[in-house]
This record gives structure tokens, sequence and C-alpha cells, in this order.
């Protein structure tokens, strides 16, 4: 049965196909096996650079285990890339998490706070599927609640969460984490790991996306010339 598409994590797709070794891609990656190509394209606006986008939650267990080899793919990859974010819908409980990522970006904190986050979440087992209980931890942390408060209910938020959802939608989001470069190719590791032999692991299964993910960037620059 297929599950609401705004309540997917990639480990119901993947971890029971489990990976594709580094060996597997001694040839390029297969469009409609290793990434998909977006039947109609999305504009970006990174000039030369690639743009490349992650969907991502932060109560999904997934996302947690992939963020550090994300991080370090992405400045491996430096200039070559604009690297965004973006934080899926969901439900009331997902809804406080999501505010909570566009806000700290928003008070321009992201990059101090976005992994103090994801360890709330899956070290110290916070919840933060309430308002209340993000402000405390914003506060707890050293936020200002006050201005952390103004921010997060501001029409500014509310927009970029109507744009979350709008861009779901463009992009055909299923599962997360999930990769979107130049706008055309959609790859996770799911995606890397579906049809491929058991007995690989998750880690695995990130290290093959990351690969396929050299080859679109590539890909992406090479169309740019």
């Amino acid at each position: 049965m297929r599950l609401p598409r705004r309540l997917f994590c990639t480990a119901l797709l993947g971890l029971a196909a489990g990976t594709m070794s580094a060996a597997a891609l001694a040839a390029d990656p297969q469009a409609g096996a290793q990434y998909l190509v977006l039947p109609s394209p999305q504009p970006t606006d990174t000039g030369k650079k690639v743009e490349v986008i992650e969907f991502f939650a932060y109560y999904c267990p997934h996302c947690y285990a992939f963020e550090p080899a994300l991080e370090a793919w992405v400045k491996k990859e430096g200039d070559d890339i604009a690297f965004k974010r973006v934080h899926i819908a969901g439900g009331a409980g997902v809804l406080p998490q999501q505010r909570l990522f566009y806000t700290l970006d928003a008070m321009g904190l992201l990059p101090q706070y976005h992994q103090k986050v994801f360890d709330a979440m899956h070290q110290q087992h916070l919840r933060l599927s309430s308002d209340e209980q993000v402000f405390d931890w914003a506060a707890q942390n050293g936020i200002d609640r006050a201005r952390f408060i103004d921010t997060y209910r501001s029409f500014g938020i509310q927009a970029k969460l109507r744009r979350a959802a709008a861009m779901m939608d463009d992009y055909g989001v299923d599962r997360w984490p999930l990769v979107v470069i130049d706008g055309r190719y959609i790859t996770s590791p799911s995606h890397v790991g579906a049809g491929a032999p058991e007995g690989t692991t998750e880690t695995q299964q990130q290290q093959t996306a990351l690969q396929v993910m050299d080859f679109l960037v590539a890909k992406a620059k090479a169309d740019k010339r």
C-alpha cells in the first residue's frame, strides 16, 4: 500500500532493498535506475553554479544518518554548486520542526544550529512537535526567545512554508532525503538502493548516492558549457 506523500520517509523504500556497492558504479549511473529525470525541468537561478537541493525532515532518522556524509560532499564540491535545503511539509507534528528550520534560516542561525536540532531529536529524543517545545529548545540553546517567536510567526516564514509545499509538488517529492540536481535530476539513497543485493548497509547506500550525485553534477556542468 502506498503511503501518503507527506508521511513518507526514505527508509520505507530503501532499506529493505539494500544498496549498490561502489563497484556497481563502474559504469555510468542510468536514468530510470540510479536517478530519475524530471518530466518538466524546474527553473534555477544559480548561474553557472549547479543547483543542488536536498529535501529532508528533522524527524527522519535516515536524513539524520545522511547528514554528515552530505555535509562533507557539499564542502568537497565547493563553489561548483549552490546548495539549498527544503524541509518537507507534513502534519501537525512536523509543522513546528519545519517552522524551526525556516526560522533559523531567516535569523542567519542555520549553520550554527542545524546539526543541533538533529541531535536534539535523535540523541536527546526531544519531539519538537509543538510550538512551545520549539520555543523552549531555542531559549535553552541561547537564542533570544522573543525575537525567535516573532520570526517564527511572521508572514515571511508562512510564505516559506507555502513555497516548500509547492516545491514538493513541482519536484514530485515522495521520499526523503531526496536530492534534486540542476532542476532536472533526482536521486536518493533509496533510488540507488532499489533492486540491489541484500546485506549491504545504509552507509554504503549513502556513499553510492553521493557517487551518483558526482556524476549528475558533472553532467549538469557539461550541459552549461
